[in-house]
């Protein structure tokens, strides 16, 4: 991998302040916001990030209530914890440690997410991330569906001498491939390695790229060195990143084609135009979203 194909760091970030989402989310919301960061990670949207926080135990399922949204997807990735998803299609599931929950919204749903039962009566670690992820206009109005994704069922690359893995949610690695069907072209990985290790992947120049430091500390590209709960913005100019692992450390990998269309949103909806964000809010009102007991 040669350094002059490196693709070039733009911007570390480090956690913003703390917000709560319900009252079973601390997060750190990375984007949307006044950095405008998320056109310049498109497809991905949003990114609100619960780093390890200690929840006691509770009789009371701390989370999220019934709430809709429309034109885009959602997906929870568990580190510690574990989530319960239900939403008006009938669908529901829990997800755990290595798993994900890939909800398309689409035209219009109902959820609602809240600690599993068992980990709030027991209480515990919780490190969750979520992402929203813009679909294109053509998707916009798409059935909405919903993907439990464990990560048993990832793709795996494991890392020669024992080095660590590669869990390829989205997209492919190395011609190791992601479960999870996506409207446009996304990669998206878990990069687990052990200290001392390092991992070479390489996209094309156009494609958007971002990392979560969720555990750890790494070296990127042999210059700079990242802390645990920090955003890395890449430039799009180069193709090849290394990750060098300084402590054991697990990094979310973001990647994908810009969908390069307008954006117009509020709250919950995520749409083209203002007209479309008013209809949204007409068709919830009018309980086309369905039904969800909260």
């Amino acid at each position: 991998m040669k350094k002059e194909n490196f693709k070039p760091i733009d911007s570390i970030i480090p956690p913003p302040p703390i917000h709560w989402v319900g009252d079973g989310f601390r997060v750190h919301n990375f984007f949307p916001g006044p950095q405008g960061l998320e056109t310049r990670i498109s497809p991905f949207f949003l990114l609100d990030y619960n780093s390890k926080h200690l929840f006691l135990p509770s009789e009371k399922q701390r989370g999220v209530g019934v709430h809709p949204h429309r034109g885009f997807e959602t997906v929870t990735i568990a580190y510690h914890g574990m989530v319960a998803h239900n939403d008006s299609t009938g669908n529901s599931g829990v997800i755990g440690e290595g798993d994900v929950q890939w909800m398309t919204a689409g035209s219009g749903i109902l959820h609602k997410e809240y600690h599993e039962k068992n980990f709030s009566k027991n209480g515990g670690i919780f490190q969750m991330v979520q992402l929203w992820v813009n679909l294109p206009a053509k998707y916009k109005m798409t059935s909405p569906k919903y993907q439990p994704i464990l990560k048993s069922e990832m793709g795996n690359y494991k890392i020669p001498n024992n080095g660590g893995n590669v869990f390829v949610i989205a997209g492919n690695y190395l011609n190791v491939k992601g479960p999870a069907s996506t409207f446009s072209p996304i990669n998206l990985y878990n990069v687990v390695l052990k200290s001392g290790f390092s991992v070479d992947l390489s996209f094309p120049e156009n494609y958007n790229t971002g990392f979560l430091i969720i555990d750890g500390e790494v070296n990127i590209n042999e210059t700079e060195v990242v802390k645990e709960n920090s955003y890395v913005l890449f430039k799009n100019s180069g193709n090849d990143i290394k990750i060098s692992a300084i402590k054991d450390c697990t990094v979310l990998v973001m990647n994908g084609e810009p969908i390069n269309e307008p954006l117009a949103y509020y709250g919950p909806f995520l749409m083209n135009t203002k007209e479309e964000l008013q209809q949204a809010f007409e068709d919830y009102q009018n309980g086309l979203f369905g039904y969800l007991d909260d």
